[in-house]
């Protein structure tokens, strides 16, 4: 027996609402979507990059200038947890800046820079490692595959995670004031697939 099409189609329409409600919970629990495959969302972008969405990737391979260039958040955030998936080249240099102080000047000296960096010339800051704050031994290798960052910032504890393994567990309270943070673009051939926060 043939069901009437007006039937089906309304039966889609709430199977598809229902994956939908699915879909917005499992990323729920406080979660936020910054970029993803079909956005690459609100940012300011501090230099100049390529900085393209490309086979559902936000990917930059060339920079205009000596000076890198940094995706800055719109908001800022001071207690957070971070959940970025990238990909990167051999000869990439890049990093999530956290709890920048300002927002049109990004560096190591005025945010913590979780890096990804295989081959930084020392290699105890390189990837895994926050830049001068906690270095990581041995130096785990992110190019050539897809990766994901897990970071927590708490007051003065930040504990990095890269692939399932802790890299990085250390108080410091250098930079404890809420600020924007930022997606870094410094050699070779960055892509971010998906990022999302979850403040504390």
């Amino acid at each position: 027996m043939r069901r009437p099409v007006k039937t089906i189609a309304a039966g889609l329409v709430i199977a598809a609402a229902a994956l939908y409600a699915g879909a917005v919970s499992a990323e729920g629990d406080g979660w936020i979507t910054l970029l993803d495959a079909n956005n690459k969302g609100e940012w300011t972008e501090v230099g100049k990059a390529n900085w393209a969405m490309k086979d559902g990737a936000y990917s930059a391979d060339q920079r205009d200038g000596k000076d890198p260039s940094y995706l800055v958040s719109k908001d800022s955030y001071k207690d957070f947890q971070i959940r970025a998936e990238f990909w990167v080249d051999e000869e990439a240099n890049s990093g999530i800046f956290l709890r920048c102080e300002q927002r049109d000047k990004i560096g190591a000296k005025i945010c913590y820079e979780v890096n990804i960096y295989d081959k930084r010339p020392d290699p105890s800051y390189g990837t895994g490692a926050i830049v001068n704050t906690a270095k990581v031994d041995p130096m785990p290798k992110a190019a050539g595959k897809w990766n994901v960052y897990e970071i927590t910032a708490q007051g003065p504890h930040l504990v990095v995670v890269l692939n399932g393994q802790k890299t990085v567990d250390v108080q410091d309270s250098t930079h404890l004031n809420a600020g924007p943070f930022a997606l870094q673009y410094g050699s070779g051939v960055v892509k971010f697939r998906k990022v999302q926060i979850k403040p504390l």
